[in-house]
C-alpha cells in the first residue's frame, strides 16, 4: 500500500532513467487525480479526460494508463500534502512542462462542464508551489476553458 508513495521519493540509480520517467508520470497523474477529487465527486467525464491526457501526452496504451491511474489513486490516498508531488515537479519539470501540467489540470477541472471553486483553488495552489508565473496560470486556464467550450459547444 505504501509502495506508490515510496516510489515518489526513491531516487533512481544512475542508469535507471525509466524509473525516473515513471516517477514523473506518477506525480503528474496524482495531481490530475487530486483535481478530479477536489470537488468531492470524481465523475466519468473527469476520468475520461485524465485517461485521454495521459494517453495523448505520454503515449501510453490503455493498460498502462489504467495501471498508472491505479498507482496514482493509491499515492493520493496515502499522501499527506501536495508537497509530495509538487517537489518532484519542481525537481524534474522545466517551465514548459510545468505549464503543460497546469493546463492538463485545468482540462480535468473543465471536463465535467463545471469548474468548482475547490478545483480552482487546488490548481492555484499547485501553480504557486511549482513557481508557475501567474500569467501562465491565467493563460492555461483560458486555453483549457476555450477548449472545453469548443468540445461541448
Amino acid at each position: 500500500m505504501i509502495g506508490p508513495l515510496k516510489d515518489l521519493f526513491c531516487k533512481p540509480d544512475g542508469n535507471e532513467q525509466h524509473s525516473l520517467q515513471q516517477t514523473r508520470r506518477l506525480a503528474a497523474a496524482a495531481l490530475l487525480v487530486e483535481v478530479a477529487r477536489a470537488d468531492f465527486t470524481q465523475d466519468a467525464a473527469e476520468e475520461q479526460s485524465m485517461a485521454s491526457l495521459l494517453t495523448n501526452t505520454l503515449g501510453l496504451d490503455p493498460a498502462e494508463v489504467d495501471a498508472l491511474m491505479s498507482r496514482a489513486d493509491e499515492a493520493v490516498d496515502e499522501a499527506t500534502s501536495l508537497y509530495e508531488f509538487t517537489r518532484l515537479v519542481n525537481e524534474h519539470y522545466d517551465a514548459s512542462g510545468k505549464r503543460a501540467l497546469i493546463q492538463s489540470m485545468w482540462q480535468v477541472a473543465f471536463a465535467d462542464a463545471s469548474l468548482d471553486k475547490y478545483e480552482e483553488h487546488l490548481i492555484r495552489r499547485v501553480a504557486e508551489l511549482i513557481y508557475l508565473p501567474h500569467e501562465d496560470f491565467i493563460r492555461t486556464k483560458h486555453a483549457a476553458r476555450s477548449a472545453a467550450e469548443q468540445h461541448t459547444g
